[in-house]
């Protein structure tokens, strides 16, 4: 799917750089605490409304990690993430393996595969020492 250019507004523009100096992938509403302490009078619908601007149009990521708030992540080159089921913590997994996943499928299905967002789950490593 083509990715749908916008302009960078002031809102936009805080709600990536807070976005890219963290590595947590936050939700929304901790984005929209963050912004806040730049722009007071922002809501949290226009926090809302930004990220999703950003993420249609390729600058941050959205990801998915079946809960009932979307992460997003500064990072917009591809890249895998893991989740963990005990505490919700999301990182960076940094693997090349996007095109072998995308021919296997496409030749599997018969469709022409556009793209792919994988997400591993288990136990970080802070849950995984406490024996969670």
């Amino acid at each position: 799917m083509p990715k749908k250019k916008s302009r960078m507004t002031h809102q936009r523009q805080a709600i990536l750089e807070e976005l890219r100096k963290i590595d947590s992938h936050p939700t929304a509403d901790e984005i929209y605490y963050r912004v806040r302490q730049k722009l007071p009078h922002i809501s949290l619908g226009t926090i809302y409304r930004n990220l999703e601007v950003l993420s249609n149009s390729g600058i941050i990521k959205k990801i998915d990690v079946c809960t009932s708030q979307k992460r997003y992540d500064g990072r917009a080159e591809f890249h895998y993430h893991a989740s963990c089921i005990n505490c919700g913590r999301v990182d960076d997994l940094l693997a090349n393996s996007r095109v072998a996943i995308e021919d296997i499928f496409s030749a599997l299905c018969k469709y022409k595969i556009t793209g792919h967002q994988l997400v591993l789950f288990g136990l970080c490593p802070e849950c995984k020492m406490k024996g969670e």
